[in-house]
């Protein structure tokens, strides 16, 4: 039987040599290369392999001088053509390597509060072609039900919060595709500096998610019946004319909705009219985020753009929650006012 392919992250940051976070569909805590290896006379191999990999972005294939093995290595490619990980197999020259299981890179950046979707990821979703899109709001991660969460959701939302370069996050959830079709994914991340097109630095998270078996046979993998946020948030039924959503304090941006989100409220990346509180309420908007750490509870009258361009005039109600011991955020009830005429 064939060996197993290696799934290797080359996230880059903090750490100076790729590691493993898969051997075939076991995940692996981003475990050094040379621990997998075990003393293995091909590590020197696998690393010119990887980097080389990474260098070209293309499939490599070479043969080994020491042991005559056949090694294959495939790039995971981001939306934008960055190597997030790659693929590599070593098996005798003529052996065939085994099917890979479905993976795909991401990455957040959280500097511009956009989310990155390689075609690898939206084949994983099962995605039709026709309706492909690349980049999202931050807010789309969790939207829609796609992505059923284990209680480490409030630990990936303090990640994007804190976005300290380094931070790292592994865990198992269930994605459920475009077809209805509940798959076990396992994602790894690492929040990491990098270099826009114009040379500034930005806080960018880089991910890989991976398929690892149907979601009934993946213990690990969440239930149907999603988890939010641990017990931080009550489970409720949708009450007509409320949306609840959770909200970065110190930026006032939209991390992810609870309920559908409200109608006519722009709030996706690809509205011709980009999400904004009017501009006479945002010292009202400033001074809520400040009265919310110390009372833990707020409420106030606030405008909103609309996917149109005009603004509708919400009621923002706001208390404060816990994602982690160090990370706090806004639990955000909205509501129409008496009067919800476009103003």
């Amino acid at each position: 039987m064939a060996a197993d392919w290696l799934l290797i992250e080359t996230f880059g940051g903090h750490r100076r040599e790729p590691t493993v976070i898969a051997v075939g569909r076991s995940p692996r805590s981003m475990v050094p290369l040379r621990k997998i290896l075990d003393r293995s006379p091909f590590l020197k191999d696998y690393l010119t392999l990887i980097a080389r990999v990474v260098e070209t972005g293309t499939s490599t294939e070479t043969v080994t001088n020491v042991g005559q093995r056949r090694l294959i290595g495939r790039p995971l490619k981001t939306y934008g053509g960055h190597i997030h990980g790659v693929y590599a197999w070593m098996g005798r020259v003529h052996e065939e390597p085994p099917p890979q299981d479905p993976a795909g890179a991401w990455h957040v950046n959280i500097t511009r509060h956009v989310s990155s979707r390689s075609d690898d990821l939206l084949r994983l979703y099962g995605t039709k072609a026709e309706n492909w899109r690349n980049e999202h709001d931050l807010a789309e991660l969790f939207a829609y039900g796609r992505l059923q969460t284990n209680s480490d959701e409030s630990k990936a939302l303090a990640l994007i919060v804190n976005a300290t370069p380094g931070t790292e996050h592994q865990a198992t959830w269930t994605v459920k595709r475009d077809d209805g079709v509940r798959r076990a994914v396992n994602f790894a991340c690492r929040c990491v500096e990098a270099p826009n097109d114009q040379g500034h630095i930005e806080l960018v998270v880089r991910g890989i998610t991976h398929d690892i078996g149907p979601a009934e046979s993946v213990m690990a993998a969440p239930p149907a019946a999603p988890v939010l946020l641990a017990q931080q948030v009550v489970a409720a039924e949708a009450v007509p004319g409320r949306w609840r959503a959770i909200v970065d304090l110190r930026t006032m941006r939209l991390l992810r909705w609870l309920d559908d989100p409200p109608p006519r409220v722009a709030w996706k990346l690809d509205t011709p009219h980009k999400p904004a509180i009017h501009r006479r309420d945002l010292r009202t908007a400033v001074q809520m985020s400040d009265t919310l750490a110390t009372s833990g509870h707020v409420r106030a009258l606030l405008r909103l753009r609309t996917e149109d361009g005009e603004w509708v005039q919400m009621m923002v109600t706001a208390a404060l929650m816990l994602l982690d011991q160090h990370t706090t955020a806004a639990l955000v009830t909205l509501t129409m006012p008496d009067d919800d005429r476009v103003v």
